[in-house]
């Protein structure tokens, strides 16, 4: 019996508790315009915009390894904050990512779209270093995590432009960040 009892207690070390009830994450992401020096990654030119932190709630993290931008940003993470960071919103939602979009279908009772999209975004991440990267592919959703970075326009060596979204209220193609990540924090 004791064995059987060590042997469940080694497995749950590994699981994480359900989050609490109410809103985990409740301010917006901080954005602040900058003029800075292009970097060099990959192949690509970033081209820095703007100043990037947001502490919010994980909805998704999904792998892009195999495609052409996922060699520059090989992981997306859609994030939720105020009501996108309740478990009770998100009950009544089905989310999903793929194709470099987050998506999601309301159930009943749930928000409405403008209230989705202000609160809840997909985020293409261009980790700073490998270390970042792995603790990316380490998130799950409902961990509440810190990212913040720079947003850039990514050049790619063709000459294509790969543009960072700059607004909280944008949707669809084009409406995504793509965030030079600098650091990460989840929240214990």
């Amino acid at each position: 019996m004791k064995r059987l009892a060590l042997a469940l207690l080694a497995l749950c070390l590994g699981c994480s508790a359900p989050p609490p009830p109410g809103v985990l994450a409740p301010g917006p992401p901080t954005q602040v315009s900058v003029t800075a020096d292009p970097l060099q990654h990959r192949g690509y030119t970033l081209l820095p915009v703007a100043t990037f932190e947001v502490t919010a709630r994980v909805l998704g993290v999904e792998g892009y390894h195999g495609q052409r931008r996922g060699r520059l940003a090989p992981y997306d993470v859609a994030l939720g904050w105020g009501p996108m960071s309740d478990t009770a919103v998100l009950n009544r939602l089905d989310i999903a990512q793929h194709d470099r979009l987050y998506r999601w279908a309301r159930r009943a009772d749930a928000p409405e779209t403008p209230t989705i999209i202000r609160h809840s975004t997909n985020i293409h991440v261009v980790p700073a270093s490998a270390g970042l990267g792995g603790q990316i592919a380490g998130l799950r959703p409902g961990e509440v995590v810190t990212l913040r970075g720079k947003l850039v326009d990514a050049l790619a060596p063709d000459g294509s432009l790969w543009r960072t979204s700059r607004s909280r209220t944008d949707a669809g193609m084009g409406a995504c960040e793509i965030l030079w990540l600098e650091a990460v924090g989840v929240a214990e």
